[in-house]
């Protein structure tokens, strides 16, 4: 359910559950994702901004139990939480 015109999945290889998994020893793996993630923005033409989201834990949504980031842009995004 893409919440965006642009709406992009980032998902390491690695399998790490949620955010509350990272630790050092895949913390430089997912610095790897944050240093990919402008260019893949860029490449989609999201000049005027994005936005990055992932979802830790139930209460947040999370309903895929592997680490991911969401990019979304494209558009104006409302500053209301879902």
């Amino acid at each position: 359910a893409p919440q965006a015109p642009t709406h992009i999945l980032v998902i390491p290889k690695v399998h790490i559950g949620s955010v509350a998994e990272i630790n050092a020893e895949n913390a430089q793996l997912v610095a790897h994702i944050f240093e990919v993630i402008p260019a893949i923005a860029k490449a989609e033409g999201l000049e005027n901004g994005y936005r990055v989201v992932s979802n830790c834990g139930a209460d947040a949504g999370q309903t895929v139990q592997h680490l991911h980031f969401h990019i979304l842009g494209g558009k104006q995004l409302s500053l209301e939480m879902a």
